[in-house]
């Protein structure tokens, strides 16, 4: 089993980015859920995979004080210019690996690590790099939201290998439509799912313009992730089902992790 991205696992992050937006743009179900969590805080926000800014952007509008990361310099590059035409060009953006990062500001009152993000991290060691990092980031007493898909062992078997069409939107980019397959292989000894999206841009002129692009991702237990934060040192966390933070049970469809950071740490 590697331990780090081989080079033929590595995502291309920098690729990725170019569809970040049509892939997310009517995904706000998350979003309320930060802004409630951080609306509750005094203190200042770290994002942790911030990609091109969705989730930034609005906790910036809401008044925080936001410091995002990211892996890929092409999506930074795209957050900076969402967030400087709108006068936030000032908001920190660091393009850093979250399994290894080290940033000025080590006193966090809350880190966010958005949906699925945490399931790059593909293995153990890269898992306990994350939240040591992200430890290492907050104040004492400081929290760690990580949202998860709750994995069903049934549904990853029955989505194994199909190709299955995601979504059919417009490309602000081309003016094109362009229509989002994906096809999710599971690799079960290992817990990691590799996920390739396809991307048909259908043009003016009847032609076809495909695309692709794959990762791997690894999903991850309730138990398995409750052990992960405590063993970085942070505590027993509360889990939630869903972005409307109802208790989480064997149906929930997502798993929200709230922990804090050992007072006197």
């Amino acid at each position: 089993m590697p331990e780090n991205y081989s080079e033929a696992e590595h995502p291309d992050f920098d690729r990725i980015a170019r569809y970040y937006d049509l892939l997310y743009a009517d995904r706000f179900d998350d979003l309320a859920m930060c802004l409630a969590f951080s609306d509750e805080l005094d203190g200042e926000i770290l994002e942790i995979g911030c990609g091109t800014g969705r989730i930034t952007l609005p906790l910036l509008q809401q008044g925080q004080k936001v410091t995002g990361i990211d892996l890929s310099a092409t999506a930074l590059e795209a957050a900076r210019a969402k967030l400087q035409a709108v006068g936030f060009s000032d908001a920190p953006l660091y393009q850093a690996d979250m399994r290894d990062f080290d940033l000025p500001q080590k006193a966090f009152a809350l880190a966010f690590i958005p949906v699925n993000t945490f399931m790059h991290c593909l293995t153990t060691k890269e898992q306990l790099e994350t939240l040591q990092a992200v430890y290492k980031h907050l104040r004492p007493g400081g929290a760690i939201v990580i949202d998860l898909f709750h994995p069903s062992l049934d549904t990853l078997a029955e989505a194994d290998g199909r190709m299955l069409l995601e979504d059919e939107l417009p490309d602000e980019m081309t003016g094109h439509t362009a229509q989002v397959f994906v096809v999710r292989r599971l690799e079960a000894d290992r817990q990691i799912q590799h996920v390739t999206f396809i991307l048909d841009e259908l043009r003016a002129d009847g032609t076809l313009a495909r695309d692709t692009f794959s990762f791997p991702m690894r999903y991850i237990h309730r138990y398995e992730m409750e052990l992960l934060l405590i063993q970085s040192g942070f505590t027993p966390p509360t889990v939630f089902g869903d972005y409307d933070l109802s208790p989480f049970s064997a149906d929930s469809p997502r798993m929200i992790f709230v922990a804090e950071k050992t007072v006197g740490e």
